[in-house]
């Protein structure tokens, strides 16, 4: 009994003392994930090798799409793993199938070879047990074969939202480019043309007049400015009665043009209250109110008396008088935000309409 413990402890030591490689073992185990399956249906085959690092390994030679036997074919390599051992001592090599068959029958795997330095390892054998799947022969009207290719016909009703929203997306992109363009150009998004008709000369000194001679508090409380809204009436009619700049000469030089234009006698009214608007406005001269009426009524006398009768058959020209917006920074924050919002619109339209086309024709 005594001896028997002190081989073991001798064979044990040998053991202990003798290098990992020369006792170490080569392992290699094929496996499968389930060992029942339908027909056309696909399992996992699993070969893992173990042996020590910097041998010469040899793996089955499977091939994807190939028979494995005759009822067993190789769908495809799932994966391919090397996994160290031992810190690097030892490697583990792991290959992953897919497999199939389409005979339902007990199949036998035979064992798996591998080489390590040349030398063949092999598995145990495998079992698969291959099911049919089960048919009802009797009640044989409840299959159908197989349909042919059916042509749809085209649906206006699906396609119908689809053509208004790329019409949409149409108009926005062309409203983005547009707005886009104005901006570049720094031009208002929209011009606001007025049309006018034209007054002539008379009517409108007329109607300023009228205006002056409602407001009397001007010729009672400030006489230089109801002188000054006087002339400026008389000098607007001159302008546009006889054709030149009234607006822009003194009185004197107002009153030598009309000279050559009309009679000295008719002028002497006019020459009259030019010259007291002058003494008004430029000397603080003090008006009474009879005074000023006088004024009034002379300038009234003097355009009726000049002024030239419109045909009442002839058809007014209009005037055209167009109201640009100025770029100013408001304007330029709100383009700034228009173009922001119609892009992401745009945008979000067109990808929204090419997705429902997909789904359609998908």
């Amino acid at each position: 009994m005594k001896s028997n413990r002190l081989r073991y402890a001798a064979l044990m030591l040998v053991m202990a003392c003798m290098p990992w490689g020369l006792w170490a073992q080569v392992t290699f185990e094929a496996r499968i994930d389930t060992l029942v399956l339908l027909i056309g249906q696909q399992r996992e085959l699993t070969l893992e090798l173990t042996c020590n690092s910097g041998q010469r390994i040899e793996m089955p030679q499977l091939q994807p799409e190939s028979p494995l036997n005759d009822k067993v074919e190789v769908v495809e390599l799932l994966s391919r793993d090397t996994t160290r051992l031992d810190e690097g001592k030892r490697l583990m090599l792991t290959e992953r199938w897919s497999i199939t068959a389409f005979d339902s029958a007990l199949v036998y795997l035979q064992p798996f070879t591998a080489h390590v330095d040349g030398k063949p390892y092999q598995t145990k054998s495998l079992g698969l047990k291959v099911l049919t799947v089960p048919v009802d022969t009797v009640h044989v009207d409840q299959f159908f074969g197989p349909k042919t290719i059916q042509n749809n016909p085209f649906a206006w009703a699906d396609w119908a939202p689809l053509f208004w929203w790329s019409v949409l997306a149409l108009l926005l992109f062309f409203l983005l480019l547009y707005v886009a363009l104005r901006y570049h150009q720094n031009k208002p998004i929209v011009r606001i043309i007025k049309r006018v008709v034209k007054l002539p000369p008379h009517q409108v000194a007329m109607a300023e007049i009228e205006r002056i001679k409602a407001e009397r508090k001007w010729a009672e409380e400030d006489s230089k400015e109801y002188y000054t809204l006087l002339t400026d009436a008389l000098r607007g009619y001159i302008r546009d009665r006889y054709g030149f700049n009234a607006t822009e000469m003194t009185s004197a030089e107002i009153i030598q043009r009309l000279t050559q234009e009309q009679d000295e006698h008719a002028l002497d009214e006019l020459r009259q209250l030019f010259q007291t608007a002058d003494l008004v406005k430029f000397a603080k001269w003090t008006t009474l109110i009879n005074e000023n009426d006088m004024n009034l009524v002379n300038a009234i006398d003097f355009i009726n008396q000049t002024k030239v009768e419109v045909d009442p058959n002839a058809k007014p020209e209009p005037e055209e008088i167009t109201v640009e917006e100025k770029q100013n920074r408001v304007r330029s924050i709100t383009m700034r935000a228009a173009i922001v919002l119609l892009t992401v619109a745009s945008v979000a339209l067109t990808a929204y309409v090419c997705w429902r086309i997909v789904e359609l024709i998908i």
